[in-house]
């Protein structure tokens, strides 16, 4: 480095005539000499006590000597050594730039190169159908275009049509592979204009397989069609194309098998190289698809496709389409098929085991071909779950049939007696059988049995419903309720649990969608309403006990309502629908009797006629209710809700009448005429049977349900008595006057009746308590 240094500055001429690494020997040679002598003279000096002064000072200029030439040759490399070097590194970094640049030059022009040979490759390989080699050449080739791209001066005319054309070829490569790709996978699809909703707009979906080509023809290679898929894939096509035939497959294919269980799949071969799937048509019976034949069909596509197309080269396209579909395709089969497939009754959950093996081998099969991921299991995680899944289907439709029995008519009829009985079936012993049952009883004596019975035994009718008539759809509801019961006693914990909550639901459904539904019916119709107050005390006297009967068959926890905390509210809800119906009646009654134009001034033919009518409309509404109401209440029911709007009828009369303050003769006799024409007809309505013989004895029983009964009879005698006769039958407070009027009615009564004269004084001062 020195040597190259040296010639630099000599070749300057800026270096003297010696050479400067001499002179540096040189200088060093002096320094050790003086070095020597001084330390010889200290030893001398002080060491072996010579003096030496002469020599000392001899030796001092002598250091001072080397001392300025080691400062000049120092100042004289300062000054020009490394002025001179900093040209030289100037030099260099121009020549190293000037290198660069010719490497970056070379580096342009092996891109080019490669380029075009990329591109003449990549053209012969497209003409030889050779579309692996194709595509590979053709990414070489964008590689090239993008490192030229990379280049600071990219911007050059000769890159952008290198990048034009590479995009050319590359559209030119996909349109080819897209021909290929249409011979490989030919459809043939109903028309657009046809409505896909039976299985004959199907019929038409067929897919025509080639797998590249026959062998007698040379110019298209046996191994064409991995060749496309390779170079599709390596263009990053391969997907999409999947995707869209994916998507075509599923709608026009493997969603009508799965959907209609008419619909078979027929794998047959035109020629030695194409394969071709087709739908056909069957005759069934079935309203929805088996799992056997659903997993039977779609095996059948997919062995087709993977064998003929996605199943070769070194690499598996099935998995590409297995993720496109599964998700869609899974839930398609859930939807259609194994929801139909869960059992409707617990007897037939054993029975299920053969679909959940059927379920599992459909996903193996589809594992081996590659079409499903190892940790996916959909469909055989719903088949497994068949418990839960049986228990929701169950409940789905146990509220489904509840609520269109609460929708329902409830015109047609069934007749309650006191013998009838739920049909409640056989239910297993909770305590271990039938056998320990009579070892405990033989264990416990017979004396025992004896000891414990009560001599008073509780009639036989106790707790029965009376004869009355309810809704036939109620009576189906109730069946309903008592069979999901006894489903849930031979079902597993969880789902009885739900099945027992159904149940509790059913009857919360009814409480709350019968009085909305039927709201008018039951404010139009007295029949209608009788009736639902029949269902609802049905329901309620039932509720009572059908929780207890199944209590020990079930999982529930101490404490469990089950149904007894349900029987208030429907037995207000029946109390509330018949008692809107009687205020309906009653408003109704008091309407006409508002017509009679409060019985006043009867001695007109006009007046009587309209007050005498009026009555007639209330016996003739009496009627036309006993009639409807007739062997569809029970009696009692019957006779009170009878008894009631006649007195609301009797009691609106007497207060018109104690409301007048002037009754003549002849308003007196037509007022006891209409009295007697409610007290002659008014029993007739008590029919609450239909034998005419048995209702005698209920319209003797008027009084008991009708409080102003006895008012009436003897409204009618005073209308038609002297006032002896009303003071005799006044009895100072204790006649049967006194329990029917008070003393300021009876007065006022009188007043109305008879002119004041002295034995009206008289009479009224013995009205008397």
């Amino acid at each position: 480095m020195s040597s190259f240094v040296t010639e630099v500055l000599a070749s300057s001429g800026k270096l003297e005539k010696d050479d400067l690494a001499c002179k540096i020997s040189k200088l060093s040679r002096k320094v050790e000499e003086t070095k020597e002598e001084v330390t010889d003279m200290i030893n001398k000096k002080y060491i072996e006590f010579i003096p030496s002064m002469e020599g000392a000072e001899e030796l001092l200029d002598q250091v001072e000597s080397v001392s300025k030439d080691i400062d000049l040759l120092k100042s004289c490399i300062e000054n020009e050594v490394q002025q001179n070097l900093h040209d030289a590194v100037t030099e260099y970094a121009k020549l190293k730039q000037q290198l660069e640049k010719n490497t970056a030059v070379i580096d342009l022009l092996q891109h080019l190169q490669e380029f075009d040979t990329a591109i003449e490759e990549y053209h012969r390989a497209l003409q030889e159908k050779n579309y692996v080699v194709a595509a590979k050449q053709h990414g070489k080739a964008r590689a090239s275009v993008n490192a030229l791209k990379a280049w600071k001066d990219s911007e050059l005319p000769l890159v952008r049509s290198l990048s034009s054309e590479i995009t050319i070829q590359r559209e030119n490569l996909i349109y080819h592979l897209g021909e290929e790709w249409q011979k490989l996978a030919v459809w043939k699809l109903p028309s657009t204009k046809t409505e896909l909703t039976s299985v004959k707009s199907f019929l038409k979906t067929a897919l025509h397989l080639n797998r590249g080509g026959s062998k007698g023809d040379e110019s298209v290679p046996h191994a064409l069609l991995p060749s496309i898929l390779q170079a599709l894939s390596i263009q990053g096509e391969l997907h999409k194309k999947i995707k869209l035939f994916g998507q075509v497959l599923f709608k026009y294919m493997l969603k009508p098998l799965i959907i209609y269980p008419s619909l078979v799949v027929e794998v047959s071969s035109q020629a030695e190289q194409e394969t071709v799937l087709s739908l056909q048509c069957t005759e069934t019976k079935a309203d929805h698809p088996d799992p056997s034949q659903v997993y039977t069909k779609v095996l059948t596509v997919l062995k087709t496709l993977h064998e003929h197309v996605f199943g070769t080269g070194p690499f598996k396209v099935s998995e590409i389409l297995g993720d496109l579909i599964w998700e869609e395709m899974s839930e398609c089969i859930i939807r259609e098929c194994l929801v139909h497939s869960i059992p409707t009754n617990s007897s037939q959950l054993a029975e299920y085991s053969e679909v959940i093996k059927q379920t599992e081998d459909f996903e193996g099969s589809l594992k081996k071909m590659g079409y499903l991921a190892g940790d996916s299991a959909d469909l055989l995680k719903y088949a497994r779950n068949v418990n839960c899944h049986f228990a929701s289907k169950k409940c789905q439709d146990v509220i489904v049939a509840a609520r269109k029995l609460m929708t329902s008519e409830m015109h047609n009829t069934v007749k309650i007696t006191p013998e009838y009985k739920l049909s409640i079936p056989k239910l297993p012993s909770p305590s271990g059988g039938e056998k320990e049952r009579k070892e405990s009883c033989k264990k416990s004596g017979h004396y025992d049995q004896q000891s414990l019975e009560n001599e008073k035994q509780l009639s036989p009718s106790t707790l029965c419903l009376p004869v009355c008539r309810i809704s036939e759809s109620v009576h189906q509801l109730m069946d309903l309720a008592i069979q999901t019961l006894s489903e849930a006693v031979g079902s597993s914990p969880q789902c009885a649990v739900q099945l027992f909550y159904t149940v509790r639901n059913i009857f919360h459904l009814f409480y709350d969608v019968v009085p909305t539904y039927h709201k008018d019916n039951f404010l139009k119709l007295p029949h209608l309403a009788a009736i639902q107050h029949n269902n609802c005390m049905f329901i309620a006297h039932h509720l009572l006990t059908l929780g207890f009967q199944f209590k020990p068959h079930l999982p529930l926890k101490d404490g469990v309502a089950y149904f007894v905390d349900l029987v208030p509210g429907f037995r207000r809800l029946g109390a509330r629908c018949f008692m809107a119906q009687m205020n309906i009646q009653k408003a109704e009654m008091l309407e006409r009797l508002s017509t009679a134009r409060n019985f006043s001034n009867l001695d007109d033919e006009d007046n009587y006629s309209v007050a005498s009518k009026a009555v007639r409309q209330v016996i003739h509404q009496l009627r036309r209710l006993g009639k409807v109401w007739q062997d569809v209440l029970p009696v009692n029911i019957y006779c009170k809700a009878i008894g009631t709007l006649l007195n609301t009828a009797i009691s609106e009369l007497i207060n018109k009448i104690m409301m007048l303050e002037d009754i003549s003769n002849m308003d007196g006799e037509r007022l006891r005429t209409l009295c007697q024409t409610i007290t002659e007809e008014g029993p007739l309505v008590f029919n609450p049977l239909p034998d005419e013989n048995k209702n005698k004895k209920y319209q003797e029983e008027v009084p008991v349900y009708v409080k102003k009964w006895m008012t009436l009879k003897e409204i009618s005698m005073v209308l038609n008595a002297n006032l002896q006769e009303i003071v005799d039958r006044w009895a100072e407070g204790k006649g049967p006057l006194a329990l029917a009027f008070s003393c300021n009615e009876m007065k006022s009564l009188i007043r109305a009746l008879f002119k004041n004269t002295e034995r009206r004084a008289a009479a009224l001062a013995k009205i008397v308590k």
